[in-house]
């Protein structure tokens, strides 16, 4: 049996990260599950716009700073990251604006924005012609 003070830090940032992907998965299921299916995807609309709220909230807030690096990955990284990664995206480009990196808040826009919805559109391509064959 390995003794705490023998596991690594890497691996002790790795479990807070799996741990808290765990919960943030969870509850991305919960909350789509509850408003079900319709005819637009409100249930991704609400997991994205929810994580990037909170997210900016809780990284925005004073008492972060005195948050140990475990519980921050697993705030940050884990939950929101299990939750959507939209809160993610939505943050990195609030701290582009804030920067005043313009354009790069707008080409971070446009490459998660664009390129990923074409990546998936490529992706279904790509899978359709394998079935063809």
């Amino acid at each position: 049996m390995l003794l705490p003070h023998v596991i690594s830090e890497e691996i002790k940032i790795i479990a807070f990260v799996g741990l808290g992907g765990a919960i943030g998965s969870i509850a991305r299921y919960l909350v789509q599950d509850y408003i079900g299916a319709h005819d637009f995807p409100w249930g991704t609309f609400v997991v994205n716009f929810i994580g990037s709220t909170l997210i900016s909230i809780i990284f925005f807030s004073s008492f972060v700073a005195e948050l140990s690096p475990y519980i921050k990955v697993f705030l940050f990284v884990g939950i929101f990251g299990g939750f959507t990664t939209m809160s993610s995206f939505s943050l990195d480009t609030v701290g582009l604006i804030i920067a005043e990196r313009f354009g790069a808040a707008f080409f971070n826009i446009v490459l998660n924005g664009g390129l990923c919805v074409l990546g998936a559109l490529a992706g279904r391509w790509f899978t359709m012609l394998k079935n063809a064959a």
